[in-house]
Order: C-alpha cells, then structure tokens, then sequence
C-alpha cells in the first residue's frame, strides 16, 4: 500500500508560529524532502526531531521527485517542506503535487503561515479580492507583458521581491501602473519586521536612500474607480458611437445589448445610439 504526501508549511521567521500538527507529522513521516537541507536541519533540530532529509529544489525536481515518488509507492510517507512558509506557493513543490496525483497517492496540505496572506491582511489594502503573481520574469519582454496584462486588475495584487531586485521592480511597477499605493513587508514575523505603506514615487524615493534589506512581499493597489473612469473617458474620447457599438457586438453582446451598454457609458439616451447605428 503507498504512503502519503504531506506538504507541511513552516515558519516565515519565528519558530513559535509551527502547528502542533506541523510537528506530528514531521516526527511521524519516514522522511523530509527540503528545498535546502541545512535550512530545514536547524528547524528540526530546534524542535528535537530526527528524520533522514532529502534535496529536493528547482533544479532538481524531477529526478528528485521520481525518488520520492517511487519511495511512496513502496509504503513510505513523507514530508515536504520549504525554506519557509508553506510548500507549493512560488516553489517547485507544485511539480510534486502533479506527479502525486499522476500516481494516485494521496496528498495532504498541513495549515500554517504564509508569508503574502500576513503581508496581505497589514497592508492596509483591499483584502477582500486580490490576486498572487509571485515572482516577476527577469527578462524584459517577459516582465513587460506580465505587468501589461494586469494593467486593467481591479483586485489587489500581491508579488514576491528578492532585495537586490527591489529597486528595478519599483521603478517597473511605476512606469506601468503610476503612482498607486503600496505596501512593503519585509522580515515578516522577524524581530526586524517592517511595514512601509507608501505610494510608489515614495517607494522608489526611499530606497534611493537605504539599501533594501531581507526578503520582501509587495502589496500593490489595484485599478480604482477614479482611474478606470478615467480610462474609460479616454478611450471613449478615441472612438466614435458606432466603433463603440461595433466592439461589443463583437465581444458577444446583441445589438440591442451592445446599444443600452454604450449609452449608459455615454450618458446618452438610447434613442439617440439606435439611431446612429441603424445601419450595423
């Protein structure tokens, strides 16, 4: 009979924050696999357990994985864990869970902290729709087109940042989005934790000052009514009332639909649209 998968989440900093669950498990499994052994060591050794630990990373997820796979298709059970926080968010545990369920082995999330969800709820931001992008490309183009796309986000959006990428990001997020509010945490539940909640321009204004320190969690604004009327009002002013029409018969809407949709955008009586696109 296989063992299980268990993806156990860590503390983001302070060890007192691991679940009494967390440490069942962990002293239950047969083994650990570990984004970074000596990481995880420490954390097993603060809390008296002793288990064998396997690598298990991004550049080695797959010939990893078939081991562990395969060690759980004989019987035993593991742990998975991160270097910190919970497995499976912006880490190759994702590659794991896959392979698990292509085998048929049962796999079980343990609760415990994530660092964008505490960086989330003392942002000070809109916490009741938000979207996680982890990591941003490192190239250009790439980086480009993922900022594009949210262009038009309306939910809060949440990125993960190393420190000596900081400033490059801030600048990125500028250009892209203008000046919206943020909200920067770093060494989250860490005795040096720190919360800035600022505009962009200010953002970038005081890391031109100090050095960026630790790893950080950006929480950023989404697109606000004010703007999106704007952008509306913008766009509105580019096209005429047919073109207006036109865009959302072709986006699925009847004619009828498309016509009640641009007046009210407009502000104009439906009377007056019919009458301009008789001939569509």
């Amino acid at each position: 009979m296989a063992g299980y998968i268990y993806l156990v989440a860590t503390p983001i900093g302070n060890l007192g924050d691991i679940t009494l669950r967390a440490l069942e498990i962990l002293k239950s499994v047969h083994f650990i696999a570990a984004e970074d052994t000596r990481q995880t060591l420490k954390l097993l050794n603060h809390f008296e357990i002793k288990k064998p630990l396997i690598s298990y990373h991004e550049h080695n997820k797959y010939e990893s994985g078939e081991k562990i796979i395969k060690r759980v298709l004989e019987g035993e059970s593991m742990a998975l864990v991160t270097d910190a926080g919970t497995p499976g968010i912006s880490d190759p545990g994702e590659a794991l869970v896959k392979m698990a369920i292509e085998n048929d082995i049962k796999v079980f999330g343990i609760p415990g902290p994530t660092a964008f969800v505490n960086a989330l709820i003392v942002s000070g931001l809109n916490t009741s729709r938000f979207v996680f992008e982890g990591f941003l490309p490192v190239d250009k183009k790439g980086r480009r087109e993922r900022l594009e796309a949210l262009l038009d986000e309306e939910r809060t959006i949440i990125f993960y940042e190393a420190p000596h990428k900081l400033e490059r990001t801030l600048e990125d997020l500028y250009k892209t989005f203008g000046n919206r509010k943020i909200a920067l945490c770093r060494e989250l539940t860490k005795k040096y934790e720190e919360i800035i909640r600022c505009t962009l321009k200010e953002a970038i204004d005081t890391f031109k000052q100090k050095k960026p320190l630790g790893e950080f969690v950006l929480i950023l604004e989404g697109l606000s009514k004010e703007e999106k009327e704007k952008k509306m009002e913008e766009t509105l002013s580019e096209i005429s009332i047919e073109e207006h029409v036109k865009k959302y018969i072709e986006e699925g809407f009847s004619k009828m639909d498309a016509i009640k949709k641009v007046a009210k955008e407009r502000n104009i009586p439906k009377s007056e649209v019919y009458k301009m696109v008789l001939d569509i």
